[in-house]
Formats: structure tokens, sequence, C-alpha cells
């Protein structure tokens, strides 16, 4: 990305508790970007192509939409965030989250870890929601997003909050001198804020340079004390799916660059040492992974509910407006399920959803949790399996 370096001086600190090297004063460099509005994205035959065929992956992905599989987006989707999590560092079993997200649902404790990774979670429902279908995008919106993400962090006072000091990446704790890259000051940052929303507001670019662009130019620009890279990767989503690109199903970009996690690092290194377009080539091959992962879980889910309602048909098959075949319909969306979700998605009677969770333990689609009688919780047969291959990205 074209910008500017400036040298500035980080000052002595007599008071710090660190050793002496680095109380003192040393000089380093931070990076301006220049705007988004001013990048001229020329691009040669190759990578246009890998743009191309990133949209054409993503967009086959969304066209097998159809309402028995409505829920995977959210599944979808949660799988991104779980991935977007990791990056950072924040690891949690697909069976031990399920699980988690299901005991917290009924009132129950949950650990750090997953109620973190759960709050990503719910914030990049909101975020990506609520950023598609604004009529213009702002910085408040991004504001909004970092501050859901952050909620149930360690450092939830920092959620919203534009940093007010210099911030760096690498090197050591105490000072940016040494450090592998350092972002603007913090006079810098507001105004490339209101300038990266409104790359996300235009649609001169193809949706994926412009989702390449708005999400590495975010993580140049690091206006956060701390979680930058999962509200930075919320962009991607937000972008494609304002430019109609994504409608249904969001692609799970964060698990593909999560599997090469360096290389997705030195990637925007290198962007943001003018090599814009192996940026973008390196983008456009992650999404288009992404989707293609994305459509085979899909397809693959659709064979798992064919499978369940053979099961179920074959138990000595309920009326066709039970309650069971309604749950069968809710299940892609829930690895772990309680009775209150599904008395809550499917609109059902208390005795006819009771009847239907019957019929489908005795037909073995759903596997019990536990032996406690309160606050009962089932698995959907098989559906973690494939989750826990998504998730670590393997193709089904």
């Amino acid at each position: 990305m074209p910008g500017r370096r400036v040298s500035l001086v980080w000052p002595h600190d007599p008071t710090l508790y660190a050793p002496p090297k680095y109380r003192r004063a040393c000089r380093y460099e931070a990076f301006i970007p220049d705007p988004l509005r001013t990048l001229r994205a020329d691009l040669e035959a190759e990578t246009a192509g890998l743009v191309s065929d990133a949209e054409h992956a993503i967009r086959n992905l969304n066209a097998v939409s159809h309402p028995a599989l409505v829920p995977l987006a959210h599944l979808l989707l949660r799988s991104e965030s779980i991935a977007s999590s990791k990056i950072e560092g924040m690891q949690v079993g697909v069976r031990e989250l399920a699980r988690a997200e299901a005991r917290i649902a009924t009132g129950d404790a949950a650990g750090p870890a997953s109620r973190e990774i759960l709050a990503n979670i719910a914030a990049m429902n909101i975020a990506v929601r609520r950023g598609a279908g604004a009529r213009q995008f702002t910085v408040a919106h991004v504001l909004d997003i970092h501050r859901r993400l952050m909620a149930a962090s360690a450092n939830p006072r920092t959620g919203g909050v534009v940093r007010a000091d210099q911030n760096w990446i690498g090197g050591n704790d105490y000072n940016p001198c040494g450090a592998d890259f350092v972002p603007p000051p913090p006079s810098h940052v507001r105004a490339l804020l209101e300038d990266l929303c409104v790359a996300v507001n235009t649609d001169t670019l193809p949706p994926i340079v412009q989702a390449a662009l708005v999400h590495a130019q975010f993580e140049t620009i690091h206006p956060f004390a701390d979680g930058n890279g999962r509200t930075g990767r919320a962009l991607i989503h937000i972008v494609l799916k304002r430019r109609g690109v994504a409608i249904s199903y969001v692609p799970p970009v964060s698990i593909t660059l999560a599997m090469h996690r360096a290389r997705y690092i030195d990637g925007l290194m290198r962007f943001r040492g003018e090599d814009v377009t192996g940026w973008v080539a390196q983008f456009a091959g992650a999404a288009a992974s992404a989707a293609r992962l994305a459509q085979g879980y899909v397809v693959a889910v659709n064979g798992l509910i064919d499978w369940w309602r053979g099961k179920l048909a074959g138990e000595s098959a309920p009326r066709a407006d039970a309650a069971a075949w309604a749950i069968i319909d809710i299940l892609p969306a829930h690895p772990v399920l309680t009775a209150r979700a599904i008395l809550r998605e499917t609109r059902r009677a208390k005795a006819a959803a009771y009847k239907g969770i019957d019929q489908l333990i005795g037909a073995g689609v759903l596997l019990p949790v536990g032996t406690s009688k309160r606050n009962q919780m089932w698995e959907p047969a098989g559906l973690i399996r494939l989750l826990e291959g998504l998730e670590a990205g393997r193709h089904a």
C-alpha cells in the first residue's frame, strides 16, 4: 500500500519497570498509509483471473440456497467467527464450545475462553447483519462491531474506543523501537477510518478486490488497542454482503487464513510494502478456497438432513405435520440442542415437541448429552463430525 514512513522518538522513561535498555529514548518509524480513495488497483491478467474465480466460487456457494439449508447460514458464520478467534490464539474444541453454548442458553456457566468466543460469534452475526444492511456504513458501525467483540474479553473497556496511544506489532512490550510494524500515530487514525468507510460504501472495484483492500487497510490502521484482527475480518463479510456476492452464505475466509497464519501475516506485511497486487491475489485464493470448502460442507449437511429424514421415516414414520420433522429442519444450526431452543424455533406445544424429541432419539437422529434430567441437551448425529472437518479446513 503506498504511504509514507515518519521517524519518531519514543521518550525516555526512568520510571518504567523494565530492563534499563527499554527505559532509554529510541527512534522508530510509523507507517501512514495513503487513503484508499487514492489507490489505483491495476490488476495483472493472472490476478484478475483469481479475483474472478473467487467471486464465481462464492456465487456458486450461494446458488445452492433453499429453505431446508437456511440454518446453514448461521452455522457457516459461526465457523467463520470461531476461525477468526483462532487466529488470535483463542481455541476451544468444537464439541466443548457447542456444549458451552447450550449450557449458557439454559442459564448454566461456561469457561471464560468459551464465553469470549461465543461473544465473538454473536458480535459477528450482529455486525454482518447491521453493517451489510446499513444504507451508509460509518465509523460508528466499526466502533459498534469492536465494542461487541470486546464485551466478553479481558479488556471490555477498550471496546469501541479508538486508540489514543501508539501501538505496534512484534518487538518488545515496552516500546515500538525494533517492532515488526508500527501503525500510524493516533492523530491520523480517525481520518483514515473515515476514508475506510468511504471505501466500504463504494462499488467501483470488483467485490473481492474491495474486500481485500478494506481488510488489509484496516489492519494497517490498527485503530484499537486490541481486537483489530477480528474486527477487520468482520469487514470482509460486510463488504461481500453489501455487494450482493454472499447473499445467503458467508464463505468462512478465516478458516483458510487460519490454516496458513504465517502466510496471512506475511501477506499483510507485503501489502504495506506496496505489494498490493500480491495481497489481492493471495486473498482471492483464500476466498475461493473458503467458498469451495463451504460448498462441500453444505452438500454434506444436505445429505445428512436426508439421512436424518430417512432414519425417522423408518421408525413408524410420524405424520407429515409432526413436530419431529420440524425439529429436523432446525438441526443444522445447532451442534448441541436444548429443549428451550426446540420450543423457541419450532413454535410447537411442549408436549408435541417432547414427543418429537423422543421419536428422534428412538430413530438415532438425536443423541442425548449426559444423564442429567435438568437442562437436557442432545447432539444431532453426525453434525459435529462434519463441523470439525469444516473448521479444520477438510473438504467433506
